[in-house]
């Protein structure tokens, strides 16, 4: 790839955060979005919805005193109403409200970051050779949630887990301007792998962590929180999961605690991307992205 995707301008809003603090930074943050003293949080919450132009409409409770603290507004449950499956009940969808960052095939085992960048399945899944063997000439897709989504994470496809690996890093800002510039970006910054069997073979949903994003949160094992300066050695690798956790299409599995990006991955020839899937275009929950494949 010989297109430099950056500008001048994404590299000099970029480039500045190498040196930033990223997992003390973003504890504080953890710390004070959890605030329950109700002028601070609820002027918080307002002050936030104002300055990014959060709907409120489709949230279960749409005002700001209904919320303890703000990331209980961060994240809020959405009506039942709001995001409605499709009939089709082979199609997968969209795990959540954002962004499509990029979408395509996996080419042996590189995957696109943004024009000009691509980075391995391997770096990715933290050198697990089994995993990058599953995925192998599969396809992906990466959304973005931005601060303004909703953000909580669901299943694109019926799954049975089989196993989660926390992988630490940075936590490099995951929006657009920084994913053009930082090379590696999503190999860099710290992340949670869940592996799920699926009727479309295995199936990866990769929650990837951001600056101010220390708190990544499952459905089956609650919040990770690991401790500062961990190194891969050092973590849970390829954890177990018990045969309890399986999960319907569109069941929560996880949520951010502060907005990132989800990277799902697909084995080969098992996945028929939507039109959906096209590098920019807004995507909701429950809208369908894929089908699978006939075998």
């Amino acid at each position: 790839m010989s297109d430099y995707p950056a500008s001048f301008l994404d590299r000099l809003k970029s480039w500045p955060l190498v040196l930033l603090p990223h997992q003390l930074l973003s504890r504080v943050v953890r710390v004070v979005t959890r605030w329950r003293v109700a002028w601070f949080k609820n002027a918080l919450i307002n002050g936030f919805i104002r300055l990014f132009n959060v709907d409120m409409d489709d949230a279960v409770a749409p005002g700001a005193g209904s919320y303890s603290s703000f990331n209980d507004f961060f994240t809020r449950p959405l009506k039942p109403s709001a995001r409605p499956l499709p009939e089709g009940a082979d199609e997968i969808i969209s795990p959540v409200d954002g962004r499509v960052s990029q979408a395509g095939h996996i080419s042996a085992d590189r995957l696109i970051q943004a024009k000009g960048r691509d980075y391995t399945l391997e770096a990715l899944l933290g050198g697990n050779a089994e995993q990058v063997a599953q995925f192998a000439n599969g396809d992906f897709a990466t959304l973005y949630l931005s601060p303004r989504d909703y953000h909580r994470i669901h299943m694109p496809c019926p799954g049975r887990l089989l196993e989660t690996t926390y992988i630490p890093g940075r936590l490099f800002s995951v929006a657009p301007h920084t994913v053009r510039a930082i090379p590696g970006l999503f190999t860099r910054n710290e992340r949670l792998v869940c592996l799920f069997e699926t009727p479309l073979g295995p199936m990866a949903l990769i929650m990837v962590g951001a600056i101010f994003v220390s708190c990544m949160e499952t459905v089956w094992g609650g919040v990770v929180n690991p401790r500062m300066g961990m190194k891969l050695e050092q973590t849970l690798f390829g954890q177990s999961a018990t045969p309890s956790v399986a999960l319907d299409r569109g069941d929560e599995m996880g949520r951010f605690n502060m907005g990132s990006t989800v990277i799902l991955l697909f084995a080969e020839n098992r996945m028929k991307r939507s039109d959906a899937l096209q590098t920019g275009a807004a995507v909701r929950l429950g809208q369908v992205i894929g089908q699978p494949t006939s075998q």
